[in-house]
């Protein structure tokens, strides 16, 4: 499954399953995998090629959703009572074997091998015609059976009487009525008396008004028919449990036949949604063997769109085992080893493949290593994660075994990420598997130029225009640009000989042509960061006050004594009568210094501090004491 998410098959499948109409069929897709027989695969493949072939020219065919039938079916066998709506949906079920089986029969014109499926579809023609009989628009029909309608007759008679009799009493009771209408309450025909005339008509009171001034009375004439019309009610309703139960029991003797119908249709369906699917991409039918070779024209990632895609070129056989694919990033490399093990894959499932033309090997597992891999929950890096999947698929790597690995040896120290990388190719050489890997080291590309069995690849690059072609030339190791990419962006010719002189050398800073001349990078205009001045408080202003000066607090000009001295922040701390405050300085102005109030050696805590609180400190300074004093807040 992780193989599937990384290729993006998951989203094929999710295609392909929309094309599906049966639940059984979507299913089918959903948990669909590659299959490892070859006479199967050829067969899958060919269902698949005629399928589209039937589509093409009959047009899509009769398919329904049976999922309800196969539940209406167990109650049947059961012994339960179908409702006639359950069995309007056989009799439609049956409908639509009947049409695919005619769409089929058809296809034998064009000796269509799907065409002769038809012949394992029966078609049960009498309980179809019995249901149609007898039920119509979800009821039992009138004509079901002669004695329903009689039974129903005999309803409308004794309907119709009871209409008429409480017509008669209303006609000849018109001053007694508050309405010249009857109308039915609880099941009954009545008609609305004035309350004061209740004694003046015959009959039983079923309702009465919200008012209580109107009573809805039973004529006596008309309570004997209603009594007649319960008893031919239950006479219908006995009849019409038995004509259900005969077309259940009929229901439940084809049950063997419908249900192998039902098969067959979620069969049908099934090998149509990949011909669906093949149409829906223009894909091909593929070839395939089992000589361990691909060859690819004209293909394309099916999931890309076929006006933008470049179509890829690709072939390995012989004693080719390897391809490494060099390039520029953005260059295509990555959708090109997804395309080629989706194509293999999507083949090996027996669908058709977004190819001109595909001859594609079988293979016992598909392996791959794409993407990031970073791990938080894990706790894996890039690299780890990297590293514990390529393990994994070296774990796992045969000679049946086709391996793509995106950016091998990536996420680490360049030089141990190349040795790695140049190890991991050993081991899937000498495992006999398929691989194609995709890589920017240049080492690699020296490895896979002298290493029998691997071949250097390149994603094409059009330097004037920055773009990448997407283009994969086999036999040619590429270059990554960088340099140049970076020159033609404008990066300054300095960065870019530190840059070269690092990679390189000096030597190589020489032989560089600049396509440029840029001094310095150029700076745009940036926002800055607004720091938050610190009020800061200057040692005089900390010497504006002393404790004991007598201020005035603006506004209200409050007289109070400074009890303590300016914080970092220029705030005071004044006690006015009976509270202290803090108070910013700028609001406070000295009245009289405390110099002039009180002698230098003065205990400001008789001012400040309360008796009691004075006695625990006068306590704390001559001996041990376990009372506690709390400062204030400041």
């Amino acid at each position: 499954m992780k193989m599937e998410l990384q290729i993006e098959f998951h989203k094929i499948k999710e295609q392909w399953a929309s094309l599906a109409l049966t639940e059984s069929a979507k299913e089918k897709i959903e948990n669909a995998s590659y299959f490892l027989s070859e006479s199967e695969v050829r067969k899958e493949i060919r269902d698949t090629t005629d399928g589209r072939s039937l589509m093409e020219k009959l047009g899509l065919p009769p398919f329904q959703n049976v999922t309800e039938i196969k539940e209406i079916l167990t109650a049947a066998e059961k012994g339960d009572c179908l409702t006639p709506d359950q069995l309007e949906q056989t009799e439609k079920a049956i409908a639509s074997f009947r049409r695919l089986k005619d769409y089929l029969k058809r296809g034998k014109q064009y000796g269509n091998s799907l065409a002769y499926y038809e012949e394992n579809m029966e078609d049960p023609k009498e309980l179809c015609g019995e249901i149609c009989r007898q039920i119509r628009n979800g009821a039992v029909d009138d004509y079901a059976s002669g004695e329903l309608l009689q039974i129903r007759k005999q309803i409308l008679k004794y309907e119709e009487q009871m209409k008429q009799k409480a017509e008669q009493v209303m006609r000849t009771n018109k001053s007694y009525m508050t309405d010249m209408y009857c109308t039915f309450r609880n099941g009954r025909i009545c008609v609305p008396v004035k309350k004061e005339y209740r004694q003046k008509i015959a009959g039983s009171v079923i309702d009465k008004s919200s008012t209580g001034s109107t009573l809805f009375i039973e004529p006596s004439q008309a309570a004997k028919c209603f009594d007649e019309l319960q008893l031919l009610k239950i006479s219908e309703e006995n009849e019409v449990y038995r004509i259900l139960y005969t077309l259940t029991a009929l229901v439940a003797e084809s049950a063997g036949v419908i249900e192998e119908n039902i098969r067959m249709m979620e069969k049908m369906d099934f090998i149509f949604s990949k011909g669906k699917l093949s149409m829906e991409m223009n894909a091909a039918e593929p070839s395939v063997n089992t000589q361990r070779r691909i060859v690819l024209k004209d293909a394309r990632h099916p999931l890309m769109d076929p006006s933008v895609n470049v179509p890829l070129q690709f072939s390995i056989e012989d004693k080719i085992r390897g391809i490494v694919i060099t390039g520029p990033n953005t260059g295509g490399k990555t959708v090109a080893i997804k395309t080629v093990m989706l194509s293999c894959l999507m083949a090996q499932c027996g669908l058709h493949v977004t190819c001109k033309e595909a001859d594609v090997c079988m293979n016992s597992s598909y392996l791959c290593d794409i993407g990031d891999g970073q791990n938080l929950s894990e706790n894996l890096s890039t690299f780890s994660a990297h590293m514990k999947n390529v393990l994994q698929v070296l774990r796992e790597a045969n000679d049946e075994s086709l391996v793509i690995l995106d950016e091998l040896g990536s996420g680490t120290d360049p030089a141990e990420g190349m040795g790695i990388a140049v190890s991991v190719l050993e081991e899937l050489r000498r495992s006999g598997a398929i691989f194609l890997v995709t890589t920017h080291y240049p080492e690699i590309k020296e490895y896979a130029k002298k290493t029998d069995g691997i071949l250097n690849a390149r994603m094409t690059f059009e330097k004037e225009t920055l773009q990448p072609t997407y283009r994969l030339v086999i036999g040619e190791a590429g270059e990554s640009c960088a340099f140049y990419i970076a020159d033609k962006l404008g990066m300054p010719n300095e960065m870019l000989k530190t840059a070269i002189r690092a990679a390189y050398g000096e030597e190589a800073v020489g032989r560089y042509s600049f396509l440029t001349k840029n001094a310095e990078l150029e700076k745009t205009y940036r926002r800055k960061i607004l720091k938050t001045k610190k009020p800061h408080t200057t040692a005089s202003q900390k010497e504006a006050f002393r404790i004991g000066d007598c201020v005035l607090v603006y506004p209200e000009k409050k007289i109070g004594i400074v009890c303590g001295p300016v914080n970092e922040k220029g705030v005071l701390r004044v006690q006015l009568p009976g509270k202290k405050i803090w108070i910013n300085q700028k609001r406070v102005k000295l009245h009289v210094a405390a110099e002039k109030l009180y002698p230098d050696d003065y205990d400001f805590s008789i001012l400040f501090e309360t008796v009691e609180r004075r006695k625990i400190r006068h306590d704390m300074e001559r001996k041990y004491t376990d009372q506690v004093i709390f400062c204030e807040e400041t």
